[in-house]
């Protein structure tokens, strides 16, 4: 395996070289494969906090099912019935009565959560392919980024305040319940002691799900730090990259198209700035502008068809521009030439025959 094939994500970026933020194309391109900022804490934690809710809030539900379930196999406890077939399907089927509602409502909300982060459907099997060129050849590195870097000391501490705070209070609440339970029991009345089991058990989930939202929250803003950071570019993979789009005619197309759209919403400063306007005289208007520091030939700093040519021709009035008519030649430079453009050579003759009239150059 070469050296160009290994996996340098698994490296912090600085070391690899890699100091500039990702491109929005580096960004798309990952996100078309799959690869987005994601904490699988906070799809575990909104699972678990959707499941919790659903079996508090349906509990009456599930107890009259258990309840249900338990009175059946008590009145057909004889070892000739019990192995029956009818009594393995009424199992099977008072399972999934269990069962499926909260299997049906967790993975709703694990998909919701997902949808959520990758702020919307991304499908791609590019994930699951097998990618023999990230295995580490470095492990001391490795190790040094999972064990002994910012990311391995924040998921030990995610272990301890999961295993302390749930620990703590269910500790708690079994103490603050358990004298009431017993009491029950010893009053014979199971079905309050039961209840108050089941409420002490929901408390106890009801938290754990709490603390795992808490600590999900911080935990998906580390995963989308590292995730920037996983996709940070050398200076070199910038400007391959550039080049790269550069060369597709599509992204070029799409590039001179928002230069164009840029400075067409600046035309009105554009136009002020010009040194003359070439017109139809109304159905075409080309501004163009001669700075030797900048070109060897004047550039064209707007143009514009019909209504466009006429709020050139107003906002070249207003600012004491120039307005020269000539037919032919404001036909062709708006025909050839775009915004941002050097005026062809062809037109060099014409363009200097009308700066040689202007009277700023002839000042000069």
């Amino acid at each position: 395996m070469s050296f160009e094939e290994i996996d340098l994500q698994w490296f912090s970026a600085e070391e690899e070289g890699r100091t500039e933020d990702p491109s929005e194309y580096k960004l798309r391109k990952a996100r078309e494969e799959g690869r987005v900022a994601k904490s699988q804490e906070l799809n575990s934690a909104i699972v678990m906090l959707v499941t919790v809710i659903v079996l508090i809030i349906a509990a009456p539900y599930f107890w009259s099912l258990c309840e249900e379930t338990l009175v059946f196999y008590f009145t057909h406890v004889t070892e000739t019935e019990m192995l029956q077939k009818r009594f393995f399907f009424h199992f099977v089927i008072s399972l999934a009565k269990t069962v499926l509602p909260l299997a049906l409502f967790g993975a709703a909300a694990g998909v919701l959560a997902n949808l959520i982060q990758n702020r919307g459907f991304i499908f791609s099997l590019k994930p699951i392919e097998p990618q023999f060129s990230k295995i580490t050849p470095r492990i001391g590195q490795y190790l040094k980024k999972t064990l002994f870097s910012f990311e391995g000391g924040f998921n030990v501490a995610k272990s301890f305040i999961k295993v302390g705070v749930v620990g703590f209070v269910s500790f708690l609440l079994i103490r603050l319940n358990l004298p009431v339970i017993l009491e029950f029991i010893n009053a014979s009345r199971l079905n309050a002691a039961i209840g108050k089991i089941a409420w002490t058990a929901a408390q106890i989930l009801a938290t754990c799900a709490v603390v795992f939202l808490a600590i999900a929250i911080p935990d998906y803003l580390v995963q989308k730090k590292q995730f920037i950071e996983s996709m940070k570019m050398t200076k070199q993979e910038v400007k391959q990259e550039y080049k790269e789009m550069e060369g597709d005619p599509e992204v070029k197309a799409h590039l001179q198209a928002a230069q164009r759209e840029l400075l067409q919403r600046n035309m009105p400063q554009q136009v002020a700035k010009s040194d003359v306007v070439i017109t139809n005289p109304t159905h075409f208007a080309v501004a163009l502008m001669y700075d030797q520091a900048v070109s060897d030939a004047p550039q064209v700093m707007a143009k514009g068809s019909d209504n466009l040519a006429l709020r050139i021709r107003t906002i070249a009035k207003e600012h004491d521009v120039p307005i020269v008519e000539n037919r032919p030649l404001a036909r062709s430079l708006y025909a050839e030439t775009e915004i941002g453009d050097i005026i062809p050579s062809d037109y060099f003759a014409a363009i200097a025959t009308i700066y040689s009239h202007l009277e700023k150059f002839n000042k000069k």
